[in-house]
């Protein structure tokens, strides 16, 4: 039996994990017993969602279920046209959709403002292509608004960053459309595959781009 040398197996590794927010043939992820979501479920008269674009929706996740008052993230795809899309027929493209995050949370606890503060530092907004290694429509950044306020707070949002960094934001700002969950193996990546996303996170630049544009 042929053995990979380390280095060449961590080589492979990384490439394949590189390769998987963006490709037709998505990493399967290790058996684990699945995290609680309200996603399917009717969402409950205290709780309201918010959904944002940002790129790969797995790095999307982890940022706002750290926030109290957030009791769920949802991957996902909202935004185009066709009912009921699969991984695969969205990363085709043509169907108009986006890979997004809906964020339930607790408006008790946090604010919509807090949740689009959060957004903005997870994205690059000067890049109208896509979302850092990750390129075409499918990866475009975006928020779905779903009523005036947010539409409204989004857009001072974009006007404030566009009068600090004196260049065109990008990011859509969209009424929300359907929103449809992500296959299973998509929900909580983070958590089920920790190593794979973090080869995926460091091998697409997400963070030394987010320093360059934000800071530390």
């Amino acid at each position: 039996m042929t053995h990979l040398k380390p280095f060449a197996a961590l080589v492979a590794f990384s490439a394949l994990a590189l390769a998987a927010c963006g490709t037709q043939s998505p990493i399967q992820p290790e058996t684990v017993a699945p995290t609680a979501k309200l996603a399917s479920a009717p969402v409950p008269s205290n709780l309201a969602t918010a959904i944002f674009a940002g790129g790969c929706f797995w790095c999307m996740e982890k940022p706002f279920d750290e926030i109290p008052g957030v009791v769920a993230t949802t991957s996902g795809y909202t935004g185009g046209t066709l009912a009921n899309p699969t991984y695969e027929q969205v990363g085709r493209g043509g169907t108009g959709h986006f890979e997004a995050v809906k964020v339930t949370y607790d408006p008790s606890k946090v604010s919509y403002q807090k949740l689009l503060d959060t957004y903005w530092l997870q994205i690059d907004p000067f890049d109208a292509f896509g979302q850092f290694c990750d390129k075409g429509e499918t990866y475009l950044p975006a928020i779905f608004y779903g009523n005036d306020d947010e539409k409204k707070a989004a857009e001072a949002a974009r006007e404030i960053l566009f009068a600090r960094f004196k260049k065109p934001i990008v990011v859509q700002i969209l009424p929300a459309k359907t929103f449809y969950d992500a296959e299973g193996y998509h929900q909580d990546y983070y958590q089920k595959n920790p190593l794979r996303y973090a080869y995926y996170r460091n091998g697409c630049g997400r963070d030394a781009r987010l320093r360059a544009v934000w800071g530390q």
